[in-house]
């Protein structure tokens, strides 16, 4: 493929070469050129909450404009199960950092619904498909579980839930940040 050259702040066939000579995509605005860094101190509490459990927004469209993702941290303080919840239409990724956390859910695969837990520590992944009601639990009896949370909605969608049946999943909780809290 032959060279494209665009002169500094020009345009040529849907791309603009920036002040910084860098040739971007004409549909990428401002705010996307650039890396954003989020230290630790900087992670946000002022997120969507299920009891138990502390959420800290760290990557989202609140915090750094993403369009398409979530990520932040979970911590469950030793000896503490959060509450039912799920995350609507969002695919959830969770890397286990620290503690031995248990995901638990009911799996309707057998002839009857079996509560399964799935026992994790550090190192570990865990999926969450879409709207699939589950809880996390740290049965240690002295430290905290951490876990890294990614998940594909540029907002924390978290709807608290009474039980992990799923009798109470709707699917307008689908594009609902903070439905049910």
């Amino acid at each position: 493929m032959p060279a494209l050259h665009v002169p500094a702040e020009s345009s040529s066939d849907g791309f603009v070469r920036t002040p910084r000579g860098v040739l971007l995509s004409a549909d990428i605005d401002p705010f996307h050129q650039r890396l954003h860094h989020i230290a630790p101190s900087a992670l946000i509490g002022q997120t969507t909450q299920t009891t138990g459990m502390q959420r800290r927004e760290a990557i989202s469209g609140k915090t750094v404009g993403a369009q398409s993702l979530w990520m932040g941290q979970t911590h469950v303080p030793a000896l503490t199960n959060s509450g039912n919840h799920h995350h609507g239409a969002s695919e959830t990724a969770i890397y286990v950092v620290s503690g031995t956390p248990v995901f638990v859910f009911v799996d309707f695969d057998g002839d009857e619904p079996v509560e399964t837990r799935i026992l994790t520590a550090p190192g570990d992944y865990v999926f969450v498909p879409p709207f699939v009601p589950h809880r996390e639990e740290n049965p240690d009896p002295e430290v905290e579980a951490v876990v890294v949370i990614a998940r594909t909605t540029q907002e924390a969608i978290v709807v608290n839930l009474d039980a992990l049946d799923g009798v109470e999943v709707r699917a307008d909780d689908a594009a609902s940040p903070g439905a049910g809290c």
